[in-house]
This record gives C-alpha cells, structure tokens and sequence, in this order.
C-alpha cells in the first residue's frame, strides 16, 4: 500500500480482526489512544465522497457525540467519533438495518447522532455502471501494442497469450501484405496500420491507446499466464518508471540455456532489458519521455536509457517466451555477439544508422 499510494504524509495500521463492527471499534480506540480527538472512519468504495463532506463530518463533532454518512443500501459509509464509545456490538452487518441498529444503540448510550446526506457504495457491477452514467464502458487498465509486419504465423498465439478482460489489443501494422491483420482482427485486436518501422508503429500503437498503462509486445513473444497481475504489482512501487519480463526463448538447448541466463543477469544488472522481454510503463510516463526515438534500430535501448534517468526500471518475476527463430537462423552465438556489439555501439554514440545493416546480416551459407 506504500509503495502504490504513496506514504510519505500516511500512516498505515494493520486492521484488527473479528467482524466489521470490532475492527472499526479497535481503529477509533487506536486513534484515540493515540492522541486524536475526533476521529472519521470512511468507506474505500464511495465515489461521492468529497473534502468538503469530510469537513463537515469533522464540524458535527463539535456539537454532537456521533456522526453518520447513511448509504442508500440501509448502511452507512462514514462513522465519526469524538470518544471512545462502543456502537457496534450486535449489529447485524450486510443487512439493510445497519443504520437503525446503529443508531438506536447509540440513543441507549445516551448519544445524539447527526446525520450527513446519503451517498451510494459501489457492492455490484451495476453500481459501477451507475456510477459511469451507463454510457461508455471504462478505459481498461492495460492496452498491449504489438508492432507487426507479415506475422501471420506467429501473431495468433501472441494475442491468445495476450487476451484479457483488462487489456485491449492493438496491432500496430507496417504494411502486411499476408494475413497478419486478417487474424489479428478476427481475434478482436484493433488495428492501427502506418509507415514500416518499429519505432513508428510502437508510437502509433501508444497514441491510439486507451489504457492507463502500456505494454509493448513483440509479435512472436507470448506473455505468461496472470500477466497482468505481474504489471500491476510491479508498477505499484511509484519509484519504478519501467518494467519488462525475464527473457526467454522456445529453444531449450545448453547454449540458450546460458544466454537466457546472460541475458537476464545484464538486464537485472545493469537495468537494461530490451523489447522481446514485454516493456511495460504507465502511459503518463511514456508520454513524458517522448516516446521511442525514430530510430532504425535499437529504439527499445534508447527508450529503456532515457526512463532510467527518471526512475527505477524493474523486472517482473515471470517470463515472456520469444521465439527463437532468430537464433535457429543466425546462429545463437552469432546472434548474441550482433545483439552485444549492436548495445555497445548505441551506449558508446555510434549512429543506429551505422548499426543497423549488422542486425539484417544474412546467415552463413552452409556447403551442399
């Protein structure tokens, strides 16, 4: 809860246990215990809540021993308390008489109740829809870019792996001229096609994205299962700007087996992952950074460079699974000593336009 929200100016105490009533009777003893006068307990799912409510909640306090925000559901969603008094013993929670057996044990006690005006809660999904006016449905959580360019045989298991109630898809095209888009439709990916470039259409994917948070995914990487649970956790340490997934292939050989290893050592290390490990970040932040830099090459490393700058970068303890197809063809060490020689090239400020033509070497012939 720190890291997500913040803590600097909060504190943060463990409930007690036992029902509702007893852990907010032990969270005003505490306060009070602790110094406090007067003290409010709130609801966490109450959209109408607002300072000035909370103002006049503390004003009651002065004239009047209790105060009540009544909830529409025959609740209530803030209790206010200028002592210690139990109100809760015996009432019967989850009903539509909690606010009568609240306040007639309160009357017992000889205590005079004020009472604020009703609010709603959010309990059930038609209360959220009431709460968004039932028009649109909300902005999802995640929107999952994917660069594509004559990916038919690969895209279909990407978005599969990708699929989620909290994410939306969208399939950023370089001009396919296969059935890449075809599938990727069919699959319920929306689809953004522009100039060819990784760059470009990772940027194009990002400005038509809705999400709050963006996760770029390359077209033949496969997400693991629960993955955006790993984003979310991730991403609730305010401090981390940037986060990526373990590296991986679908080629189990020794040889790959000790790349993976490198591979994810120097991007824990040195926080340095690259674009076949699922970068993730919030929108807000990649917007700030300006996107990836128009680049023929290596746009993920000079992105990941410039975030690093403003924050942490964190990897996600799960793996994306890449295909290896680029190992299988080039060779696995031939392919590492490019991608080594093509990161050391980018750090030490040679031009990607120099670089480039190594990542596009063709494999060596073999004899007949």
């Amino acid at each position: 809860m720190r890291q997500w929200l913040g803590g600097r100016h909060i504190r943060y105490v463990p409930q007690a246990t036992g029902d509702l009533g007893r852990r907010m009777h032990r969270a005003i003893k505490s306060a009070v215990e602790d110094g406090a006068r007067k003290v409010v307990l709130i609801g966490t799912d109450i959209p109408g809540i607002t300072t000035a409510i909370l103002e006049q909640a503390f004003a009651a306090l002065n004239r009047r021993d209790l105060v009540l925000g009544p909830s529409t559901d025959g609740g209530y969603w803030l209790v206010g308390l200028n002592r210690v008094e139990n109100i809760f013993d015996g009432v019967a929670w989850s009903t539509a008489d909690v606010l009568q057996q609240t306040l007639a044990l309160a009357r017992h006690k000889g205590m005079k109740p004020y009472l604020l005006d009703p609010l709603s809660d959010l309990d059930t999904p038609d209360d959220l829809a009431r709460e968004m006016g039932g028009n649109e449905p909300p902005s999802p959580y995640l929107s999952v870019i994917i660069p594509a360019l004559n990916e038919e045989r690969q895209i279909a298991r990407t978005i599969a792996a990708a699929t989620s109630t909290d994410a939306e898809i969208i399939v950023s095209d370089g001009g396919s001229t296969d059935r890449t888009v075809e599938i990727a439709k069919s699959l319920g990916a929306r689809i953004v096609s522009g100039k060819r470039g990784r760059a470009g259409q990772q940027n194009r994917g990002a400005a038509a994205a809705r999400g709050e948070v963006l996760l770029f995914l390359h077209a033949d990487t496969r997400l693991p299962r629960n993955y955006i649970d790993h984003i979310f956790e991730t991403l609730m340490d305010r401090r981390t700007v940037l986060g990526a997934f373990r590296f991986k292939t679908d080629i189990n050989t020794p040889t790959m087996q000790w790349i993976t290893f490198l591979t994810n050592l120097r991007a824990r290390r040195l926080m340095l992952p690259y674009g076949d490990q699922g970068l993730f970040m919030r929108k807000c932040n990649f917007d700030t950074a300006g996107g990836f830099p128009e680049v023929p090459i290596a746009e993920d490393l000079y992105l990941v460079r410039k975030m690093a700058r403003k924050g942490r970068i964190t990897l996600a303890p799960a793996s994306a699974v890449t295909s290896g197809r680029r190992w299988q063809y080039m060779g696995p060490m031939r392919t590492t000593i490019i991608n080594t020689i093509i990161a050391a090239g980018c750090l030490a400020g040679v031009s990607p336009s120099r670089l480039a033509p190594l990542y596009r070497l063709p494999a060596k012939k073999t004899k007949p």
